[in-house]
């Protein structure tokens, strides 16, 4: 009897979490993390399922993406949550955000003054020596964080995990933001970021990493869509759909804006390039 009580309590607690507003989600704890769907896949593990694979999910489960410029996109999730990524100030149109990140290499990617509305704020560094660790379940966004060197002779000089690739786990999709990725990414990187089906590269070609060896990461990585950023111009972007074409089909978009869902990724990995620059 007493097992049956307490299985009705932890039922009754676990509809109670998943129905619970964005403002009452917090941070998880190692032993509190659920089990990420890209890192699932990544190892292999058997008999994971998606939700968003099902009817009812495939008719909500999109994610709108809008290029606001420099790194910075805006995502809205199917379940109302909205993102904006290496955050300085600006989100774009419409409300609020309910999170930003932000990284450090640059004050183009960070604000010490994010709008007080912003619910969730996570800095890309850590403090103290420690890395930033981030895991936020937060309506139907799972957001957690892969972190990186930076080199020196940046703003804030050379500083070990000092940048944090962002991964957004949302209607079966893995979407990532590199970040101001500094150096090829190790075994160890790459087991820790998993399956990526959209990733938002930085192209420069100099301030970040050069343009052939962010091609390598980006082959090693073999995400189904491609989008880039952090361009510094239409020479600059151009230089990297060439080198991107070997192996990957190019789009250009008329608007800022590309909804994707699981049933609407590529069969062939396609760079699609958003108008901002």
């Amino acid at each position: 009897m007493l097992r049956l009580v307490s299985g009705v309590v932890a039922l009754a607690m676990t509809l109670f979490c998943l129905g619970r507003s964005p403002a009452t989600a917090q941070q998880l704890s190692p032993e509190e993390e659920p089990v990420s769907q890209c890192l699932a896949i990544a190892r292999g593990i058997g008999g994971v399922q998606y939700a968003s694979l099902t009817p009812v999910a495939m008719q909500s489960g999109e994610v709108s993406i809008t290029y606001i410029g420099h790194s910075t996109f805006r995502m809205e999730t199917g379940g109302g949550i909205v993102i904006a990524t290496d955050y300085a100030g600006n989100y774009g149109q419409g409300r609020a955000p309910d999170v930003v990140t932000m990284n450090i290499a640059h004050s183009s990617h960070n604000t010490s003054f994010p709008d007080p509305a912003i619910t969730h704020v996570l800095r890309g560094w850590g403090e103290d020596g420690e890395p930033a660790r981030h895991r936020l379940k937060l309506g139907d966004v799972y957001i957690r964080n892969v972190t990186t060197d930076i080199r020196g002779s940046f703003e804030v000089g050379g500083r070990p995990d000092g940048n944090s690739i962002f991964i957004f786990e949302v209607a079966g999709l893995c979407i990532g933001h590199l970040g101001h990725l500094h150096h090829e990414l190790t075994p160890e990187h790459r087991a820790k970021i998993g399956r990526l089906d959209v990733v938002f590269v930085p192209v420069d070609g100099g301030y970040t990493m050069a343009q052939g060896a962010m091609i390598e990461v980006l082959q090693d990585l073999r995400a189904s869509i491609v989008i880039p950023m952090h361009a510094f111009g239409p020479t600059t972007l151009q230089r990297f759909v060439e080198g991107m074409k070997a192996g990957f089909r190019v789009e250009f978009s008329d608007t800022p804006t590309l909804t994707v869902s699981l049933a609407s990724l590529p069969d062939t990995p396609s760079v699609i390039v958003l108008p901002g620059y």
